[in-house]
């Protein structure tokens, strides 16, 4: 019985030391990088919405996924510290949510962790982030949504909307280089084909704001585009509130934007690139590498109406501009 016994015994020590060392140690979970220039308030509905995503694909926050958030609130010149405590993290991914500098702030910061884009509105291959979109060559893909290139259909909405417009003022922050680029190269030759006339309203920071909006005031526009960049994110509250006392038409490049009380949106469905957003994720935890996954650029386009803001500054939406969107907010 001893014998049957200690053979038994010896047996299940053979067996265990069979087995590779690793084999004992516990699966690791994947580190996401979560990367915003805004606070974490304004940016929770999209983080909430990528993580849905993710939990479709799998990937549960918590189990068998974990992600650390770091949001610069409004400060970009935080960005690059944040990026290099990723870094330091060693992070498997970092996911950036926002346009070129946030991007560039992560690139520069590592060369060698995936970094994935949830949709800047320039060009990234103009902006030097990516070779090309069928072949990014480096650590950065993702989705890219157009968001400057849309200027032109944003003009026309505001036409059709006002009816008799013939001036559009278009408010962007001084030094941004995606906003210059919109209004220089994309806006103009859109202009000349409505008939439209743009006059030009740079901010340099939060406290320019006031002096614009009595300039604006002062040559009482038809209608308002407001581009998108970290100054003018941060303080959209007080565009729309200006927007909504001068009784201004308004168009914008985010879709939260009107959620908050602006009157237009256009751009790329949101949706769909947090979807994408999580497709890359999945490919690079599962071995590819960013250089051979293209950066994709939206199918879905969406127009959203907040007809209450409609009301308050006195307009009638057109039934065939009201047909033609996505959601109508009342």
């Amino acid at each position: 019985m001893k014998r049957k016994f200690f053979d038994l015994a010896l047996s299940t020590l053979l067996l265990a030391l069979c087995f590779p060392a690793q084999a004992q140690q516990p699966k690791k979970v994947p580190l996401i990088g979560y990367l915003s220039a805004r606070d974490s308030a304004s940016e929770s509905s999209r983080a909430e919405t990528i993580r849905l995503a993710l939990r479709e694909r799998g990937y549960i926050e918590g189990q068998n996924i974990a992600i650390e958030y770091r949001f610069a609130e409004g400060k970009v010149d935080r960005l690059p510290e944040l990026a290099a405590e990723f870094v330091r993290l060693k992070v498997d991914i970092i996911v950036v949510s926002g346009g070129t500098l946030d991007i560039r702030a992560a690139r520069n910061a590592t060369k060698t962790i995936p970094i994935v884009m949830t949709g800047p509105g320039g060009d990234p291959v103009e902006a030097g982030l990516v070779d090309s979109l069928a072949r990014p060559g480096g650590n950065v893909t993702g989705f890219t949504n157009l968001g400057g290139y849309l200027g032109g259909k944003r003009l026309e909405l505001l036409k059709e909307v006002v009816g008799k417009v013939a001036r559009v003022a278009v408010l962007y922050q001084a030094n941004n280089a995606r906003n210059m680029f919109e209004f220089k190269e994309v806006l103009p030759a859109s202009a000349r084909a409505l008939g439209l006339t743009l006059q030009r309203r740079e901010v340099s920071d939060a406290d320019d704001f006031e002096r614009v909006f009595a300039a604006i005031n002062k040559d009482r526009p038809d209608g308002l585009h407001v581009l998108s960049g970290p100054l003018m994110n941060a303080n959209v509250k007080r565009t729309i509130g200006f927007a909504l006392k001068s009784r201004l038409p308004s168009v914008y490049e985010r879709r939260e934007d009107v959620e908050a009380g602006g009157l237009m949106f256009y751009g790329a469905d949101e949706a769909e690139s947090y979807q994408r957003v999580a497709y890359f994720v999945d490919r690079i935890l599962k071995g590819a590498k960013p250089a051979d996954l293209p950066v994709e650029q939206p199918t879905k386009f969406e127009l959203v109406i907040n007809l209450k803001t409609a009301k308050q500054i006195g307009l009638t939406m057109p039934q065939k501009v009201l047909a033609r969107a996505s959601q109508v907010i009342k």
